[in-house]
């Protein structure tokens, strides 16, 4: 029989390279968006996939909703992608992005509980220190904060009522389905457009910023493999290699042929109240236990994110 899997919040860039995943794994795919008859599933039509999928609203802050949804789709594997996504929004939204993920978390761990069927962010500033599964958290934004909250929730049940949950620590990973809220899909549409002669600047925060970056797609197999080992645990996802967003630039501003100097000036309304100025990983665990490791660092991102841009299909 196949197996059914749920996807919460499957419109957003991880939510559509999972379910592709799924799909070609053999899985039955359910995915809900807080309204599945308005919402854009624009990265499933992108992939092909969006006919292949059963779609349904939920509101994760809303109990009885995600109550109704999984006692409808009776999954065997639930995916937890959903609430804010963003960490300069949350400074704008802190309770949005407090309620969207801790609570979300909470909401959807109880209905598991009652039917009985995580993010780099997380460590905040790990200056020259690797961050691993047993490293301690310090958030440095709304966003991590809820991040954290929602770890521990994972942990918690696990432990109090022994719910096979997992907490997947990514780093921060790309593709072309990022919208341009997200500084990376910001920094690759801009390159284009000035090797385009459609613009002739891009502005930016700070560049000196450090982080891990990876490629999206790879990702989601991580967090498959967790959900295929006979015992819940945590792990971190990420390359182990980290780049300062300096660097970023200039690897997306080299691919095509532009010197970066040229075109990029720093916007000081764009820095954030607080920053994680270095962020370093230690994915070993990943390796070691899921088998997984990073093909793909941050100049193949950068450049599998430019040549997307310029085949014009996301």
């Amino acid at each position: 029989m196949k197996k059914t899997a749920l996807i919460c919040g499957i419109s957003g860039q991880d939510g559509a390279y999972l379910a592709r995943l799924l799909l070609n794994k053999g899985y039955r795919v359910f995915g809900t968006s807080r309204d599945a008859q308005a919402a854009s599933f624009s990265n499933l039509s992108k992939l092909e996939i969006l006919d292949k999928i059963s779609l349904d609203s939920m509101m994760l802050t809303d109990f009885r909703s995600v109550l109704q949804v999984l006692s409808k789709v009776e999954p065997d594997e639930i995916f937890n992608l959903a609430g804010q996504s963003s960490v300069g929004l949350s400074f704008q939204q802190p309770v949005e992005a407090l309620e969207s993920i801790a609570i979300g978390t909470l909401n959807l761990l109880e209905s598991i509980r009652f039917l009985n069927p995580s993010s780099g962010e997380c460590f905040g500033d790990t200056s020259s220190n690797r961050a691993d599964e047993e490293t301690s958290f310090c958030p440095k934004s709304p966003y991590a904060v809820a991040k954290s909250a929602a770890h521990w929730e994972v942990v918690n049940y696990r432990d109090a009522y022994d719910l096979f949950v997992c907490n997947g620590i990514l780093f921060n990973h790309e593709s072309p389905l990022r919208s341009e809220q997200f500084v990376t899909r910001k920094i690759v549409s801009a390159a284009c457009r000035i090797a385009a002669g459609k613009e002739r600047t891009l502005k930016l925060g700070d560049c000196s910023i450090q982080r891990d970056w990876g490629w999206a797609p790879e990702y989601v197999d991580a967090m498959w493999l967790m959900l295929q080992r006979p015992i819940a645990d945590e792990f971190v996802i990420a390359t182990g290699e980290t780049y300062s967003l300096e660097t970023f630039v200039s690897s997306v501003f080299s691919e095509l042929d532009l010197n970066w100097h040229d075109h990029v000036v720093m916007d000081k309304s764009l820095l954030r109240p607080t920053e994680v100025m270095e962020s370093h990983s230690n994915p070993v665990k990943a390796e070691k236990v899921l088998g997984w490791k990073a093909k793909f660092n941050m100049h193949d991102t950068a450049r599998m994110m430019v040549e997307a841009q310029l085949s014009g299909k996301f």
